[in-house]
């Protein structure tokens, strides 16, 4: 089973998948985003994504493995 969604406030959207997956620590730094891409680990609201400047936006569900990051627009 997979872990709970956690919920990754921005303060704009929208946000490219290479940022958001370090600021919702689910990659390390910018090489390693590249590298969990590269590999294929990461999804997209369930869909497999490659491309590190997708834009997400706000509701999208970004999953590396178990751990799952919702993109929440604060303001």
């Amino acid at each position: 089973m997979s872990e709970p969604v956690r919920d990754v406030p921005i303060t704009g959207e929208p946000i490219r998948l290479g940022q958001f997956l370090k600021l919702a620590g689910l990659a390390e730094d910018g090489s390693h985003a590249k590298d969990l891409l590269d590999a294929e680990e990461v999804t997209v609201n369930g869909e497999l994504e490659t491309r590190r400047g997708r834009q997400l936006s706000d509701g999208d569900v970004v999953a590396v493995g178990p751990e799952r990051g919702r993109v929440t627009l604060v303001s």
